[in-house]
């Protein structure tokens, strides 16, 4: 009797898994036609998390704070639960499709937009787009932020540079500004989500390498997306006059070699894992009309929202791309944050270490040039810089940044330096440092430095894969 016991409950597990796994893959057939993937939405929710942030092995009472796993656990059931929900409503979601080897504030470069209906958890309609198709129906003249005008020209703001901010909130409102500037009604979308193309490589981590008929050399975690860009992209730049009808004929044919790979009894919970990573790493970001389903995914911070009420120190080093290249593809970043007690007025130093690894320019590398913006607790105060350009200083979401220019010829590299004091709030007494990350800047290495009043000193070193809470207990 246990025994039927036991296989029927298998068999109830596996029939969720089957309902959750078959909506999550069609939406990324869906998103693979626009190069990337949406579908952490779908998640199997029996499925339990197992990473966690990690610790140093020396002992220390500077420790990161771990993620409320069985909380995040909570919210995928509430997510899952409404959009698998048989009510016979139609959802309607924006889908920006970025791609971050051309780095922005938002995540990355947005070249596509896809718009997705649901109903009853099933996939009911589809449309993908050039966001320069969109751009080209706006004939609004809007100003473009700094540094838009002073580094690449640009004088109008448009659909595909909307996303300046680091607040994936600030760039859902800009998104669909700019959509309603070309004629359309932001109105209908019941969400908004974002889905960087480093989502599109790591499936690959699950498939494998893949070969597509027709076309030569295999797909792999390491050059999916782009083999993809030169396939569909490389020829059309090099040569205008062809006709770009049929330039994305590959993503029919590889969609359901990529499915089939991952429709196997196996996968189904790495599916899961890596969806869950994607949504820890700002990888993909969600932004929902309904205020209940928003305020449960901001409780996890997969809104990527800028917190204005953090009452900590606080950084958030945010890049964006002004060289409109795919350089940041070669880029590696390292940061230095080194705090002290013993001064004045408590200190800092910051080091933003640039490597530029390309080996070589061609279509789509170059020497990098991006504008760089360190947000920092409001009321810090500049003290001097090093090895950057002249800095901008400003407040917005309850912070101040430091923003200045950052240019490493390729080959080389460039060790940025900011010397600034915190305000009089920040104190040694239960200090905490909360470091956000941004979208799409991949995995930056930190160490974290603090020198309290009475001498004794604290460090952690950390890969920063998601955001990171460092408390220090008396």
């Amino acid at each position: 009797m246990d025994k039927l016991k036991v296989e029927s409950k298998n068999k109830l597990k596996t029939l969720i898994a089957n309902k959750k796994v078959k909506v999550l893959l069609i939406i990324l057939a869906i998103l693979i036609a626009g190069f990337f993937v949406f579908s952490y939405l779908m998640k199997n929710k029996q499925l339990v998390l197992k990473t966690s942030l990690s610790a140093l092995d020396s002992v220390s009472r500077f420790l990161p704070i771990p993620a409320d796993e069985k909380k995040e656990i909570e919210v995928l059931n509430t997510i899952v639960s409404t959009f698998t929900k048989n009510d016979d409503k139609e959802k309607t979601f924006l889908i920006l499709l970025q791609n971050n080897t051309e780095l922005r504030p938002g995540g990355g470069f947005l070249g596509q937009y896809a718009i997705v209906q649901i109903k009853n958890g099933n996939v009911v309609s589809t449309k993908v787009e050039d966001a320069n198709l969109l751009d080209q129906r706006i004939l609004a003249k809007v100003p473009t932020p700094y540094p838009f005008e002073r580094m690449m020209q640009l004088k109008n703001w448009k659909f595909r540079d909307s996303n300046f901010s680091p607040d994936f909130p600030t760039n859902v409102e800009k998104a669909e500004y700019f959509f309603r500037l070309a004629g359309g009604n932001s109105k209908q979308f019941d969400g908004v989500v974002a889905v960087n193309s480093q989502v599109f490589d790591n499936i690959f981590t699950l498939t494998g390498p893949i070969s597509v008929p027709g076309y030569t050399g295999e797909f792999n975690s390491e050059n999916a997306s782009r083999r993809l860009e030169e396939i569909v992209e490389k020829a059309y730049i090099m040569n205008p006059s062809l006709d770009t009808q049929n330039r994305k004929a590959i993503l029919k044919t590889m969609a359901p070699i990529i499915l089939q790979k991952l429709l196997t009894l196996g996968n189904v919970t790495k599916i899961a894992d890596l969806f869950h990573n994607e949504m820890k790493n700002r990888n993909v970001m969600l932004n929902f009309t309904d205020q209940n389903l928003q305020q449960v995914v901001a409780s996890v911070h997969w809104d990527g929202t800028v917190p204005k009420d953090w009452a900590g120190d606080y950084l958030m080093a945010v890049d964006a791309n002004m060289g409109a290249l795919k350089t940041d593809f070669y880029m590696r970043r390292e940061m230095n944050y080194d705090l002290d007690f013993t001064q004045e007025k408590p200190t800092v130093t910051l080091n933003v270490k640039y490597k530029n690894t390309a080996p070589g320019g061609d279509w789509r590398t170059s020497d990098y040039h991006a504008y760089l913006r360190t947000y920092v607790p409001q009321g810090a105060t500049f003290v001097s810089s090093h090895m950057v350009s002249h800095i901008n200083t400003a407040n917005e979401f309850g912070k101040t940044y430091f923003g200045f220019k950052v240019d490493v010829v390729m080959g080389t590299e460039v060790d940025g330096q900011i010397i600034y004091t915190l305000p009089d709030s920040i104190t040694p007494d239960n200090y905490k440092l909360l470091i956000q990350k941004q979208s799409g800047a991949g995995s930056v290495p930190v160490t974290v430095h603090v020198k309290m009043k009475d001498g004794k000193q604290y460090t952690q070193q950390q890969t920063l894969l998601n955001d990171l809470n460092l408390q220090y207990n008396n």
